[in-house]
């Protein structure tokens, strides 16, 4: 059944803008999938996801690329259901795949504060990997933690609050896809209904 048959209202409308709509979102992942494969043409690579926000962004932008590929994931914890992060980023679970002297994509959903990526830099550079670049789907324009900026880049956007297409608030609105920016009555509710 459909939500209009249901009468449900649509995530959609907890949204206050739609910065990158579904065609934006999937004309960039063939983009950035071309440039990927073209840099490196003739090798094998692993990439990295950092779960659960960038699992979406993940399964379709591999789609893109025209390489061997091995895939690991890794999550890691520091919003716990607010809109800015509350604590210094947990590794929450283990890379499994060798990365000794493998060519590694790690992939993010968004790089706001740099915290998140540098430190799964950090651990992953310990692992000897042949070469080490990192791919996110959005790079906030808010002041950096640490100094850091990605290879690939899908978006820049402004520093809002955003969600879709992998991105949550509270686990919500991964589904959406597009990305938009949160109401701001809705980026703290006293409690969901």
């Amino acid at each position: 059944m459909l939500n209009d048959d249901l009468d449900i209202e649509s995530p959609l409308e907890d949204l206050d803008t739609i910065l990158v709509d579904e065609t934006a979102l999937k004309s960039r992942l063939h983009e950035l999938g071309r440039q990927i494969s073209a840099d490196y043409k003739g090798q094998e690579i692993a990439v990295i996801a950092i779960i659960n926000g960038a699992v979406i962004f993940v399964a379709d932008l591999i789609r893109q690329i025209n390489l061997p590929l091995q895939l690991d994931c890794v999550r890691v914890s520091s919003y716990h259901d607010e809109a800015k992060p509350v604590r210094t980023p947990e590794i929450i679970d283990r890379i499994r795949l060798d990365l000794q002297d493998v060519h590694v994509l790690l992939i993010d959903d968004i790089l706001d504060t740099g915290n998140t990526l540098s430190k799964i830099v950090e651990v992953i550079r310990k692992m000897g990997p042949a070469s080490l670049k990192t791919c996110v789907l959005l790079d906030k324009q808010t002041p950096r933690k640490v100094d850091f900026e990605a290879d690939y880049v899908g978006f820049v956007v402004p520093d809002e609050f955003v969600v879709g297409y992998g991105l949550d608030f509270a686990e919500r609105y991964r589904q959406l896809p597009c990305i938009g920016v949160l109401k701001p009555e809705l980026q703290n509710p006293p409690e969901w209904g």
